[in-house]
């Protein structure tokens, strides 16, 4: 065959009317191949029919033994404990990518879990893989009802009692105790489900006492559950303890990653009021870059979200006296909110009660106070509103044309809020002359 095949005939040029050795199918046109490529095909053909059979053998050991069937890998089953905190955390993961009827639901499931872990034999506790699956369910939101009642069970192994005695003294408050049971305990030792958990559970144990550690463990957590809800709780612990830290740089990278992975997550409410609050501790009057770094985390997040974060810094920034941040804020939420809504009305507000403690702009402040309806206003922003031009009016003295009129003749003529709003007033007017302060 081989001498065959490098006759001088094979790499003849071939003739334009040559076509398939077999007729295509009808109404079907296709190019012309070669005499070579004819053959090509046979061959490649005639190999793809011999290859089975080769590979089969003929039965006999001459030319191969037969295949042998492939058995499939041999899967443990799991007990009812390891699946129902399997079914939670499924629905857990729910709510970190924002899903309101997961959050919904939880209750009720966990409601459900613990029924029927409550109605399982004894001997059930002495498998440690159902021991570590009650601690997940227990550190996961369930309580440590459960708990009680497995180390009550007298079944539980002697190595797993301090994992379960140490994840109930953290639920009962018992920190220092919860300490020295779960510390010499490695996370990455557990299984894939609780692992994350518990280093969650270890960095808020030494949050007070060792925040480097903590942090640690919190980037463990992390990387030990990516894309679960204990991935979103570990990221905003983290946030949180480097704010408190005054790492600005950390801060920044964290809190970008967040609003880029969890920003729909059910707790991002919470998260951006704290995240509000954060922002500010960070002194962004101090350094102007700073301001470009809030910039950049916030553009992370859609226009309206993005306005009211803007509202809640600015908000933030002044009470807590920073000026500057809560300029820029207020200004950033303007832009973004319609000229004739409460969240424009609320920018001008904030706007304002930073304008007139700002060098050479008392007046640009002063007049956007005087300009905003009260009314339009929801009782913390008015008794805000009261309590800046109060403060308005005291750095600016009385006006030249205004006279006192007589004690004896009239009775003062002053303006106040309503009897239940004077003492949040009253605080506001505190911050406000606290801002004032050198």
């Amino acid at each position: 065959m081989m001498r065959w095949l490098s006759n001088s005939s094979f790499r003849a040029q071939p003739k334009a009317a040559e076509s398939y050795a077999f007729p295509p199918p009808n109404g079907y046109r296709a190019s012309p191949i070669s005499v070579g490529g004819r053959v090509l095909l046979a061959l490649v053909t005639l190999l793809c029919l011999a290859l089975p059979a080769a590979a089969a053998g003929d039965g006999h050991g001459g030319h191969g033994e037969p295949a042998k069937p492939i058995e499939p890998l041999p899967v443990t089953p799991h007990g009812l404990p390891v699946e129902l905190v399997r079914t939670l955390q499924l629905l857990q993961d729910r709510i970190a990518r924002g899903s309101t009827q997961a959050h919904l639901a939880q209750r009720q499931l966990l409601v459900h879990i613990e029924q029927k872990l409550a109605e399982l034999d004894a001997e059930t506790w002495a498998a440690p893989e159902n021991v570590r699956a009650v601690v997940t369910f227990a550190l996961a939101g369930g309580g440590p009802g459960a708990l009680r009642r497995v180390l009550g069970s007298g079944k539980v192994p002697e190595a797993e009692t301090p994992l379960a005695q140490g994840a109930l003294d953290y639920l009962q408050g018992r920190e220092k105790d919860a300490r020295t049971k779960l510390a010499a305990i490695d996370a990455r030792t557990m299984p894939a489900g609780l692992a994350g958990q518990l280093a969650l559970t270890q960095s808020a144990l030494l949050v007070r006492e060792a925040p480097v550690r903590s942090l640690e463990l919190l980037d463990l957590a992390r990387l030990l559950a990516p894309g679960t809800l204990v991935e979103e709780g570990a990221l905003r612990r983290q946030i949180f303890v480097v704010a408190q830290g005054g790492d600005a740089a950390r801060f920044e990278a964290l809190s970008i990653q967040y609003l880029r992975r969890f920003r729909r997550s059910v707790y991002a409410g919470n998260f951006r009021q704290r995240f509000a609050a954060a922002l500010t501790r960070l002194d962004f009057d101090s350094d102007g870059n700073r301001i470009a770094s809030l910039r950049r985390m916030l553009d992370e997040i859609e226009p309206e979200s993005r306005r009211d974060l803007y509202l809640l810094v600015a908000r933030a920034g002044l009470e807590q006296g920073r000026r500057e941040t809560a300029l820029f804020a207020a200004e950033r939420a303007a832009g973004l909110a319609d000229s004739d809504s409460r969240a424009a009305a609320q920018a001008r507000l904030y706007r304002g009660a930073a304008l007139i403690v700002a060098d050479g702009r008392f007046e640009e402040g002063y007049d956007a106070l005087r300009s905003l309806d009260r009314t339009a206003f929801v009782e913390g922003d008015a008794a805000l509103l009261d309590a800046a031009l109060s403060a308005a009016g005291q750095i600016r003295g009385p006006l030249p044309e205004a006279v006192a009129p007589p004690a004896a003749e009239t009775p003062s003529t002053r303006a106040v809020p309503e009897p239940p709003a004077i003492g949040r007033a009253r605080e506001a007017l505190a911050r406000a002359e606290r801002a004032l302060a050198p």
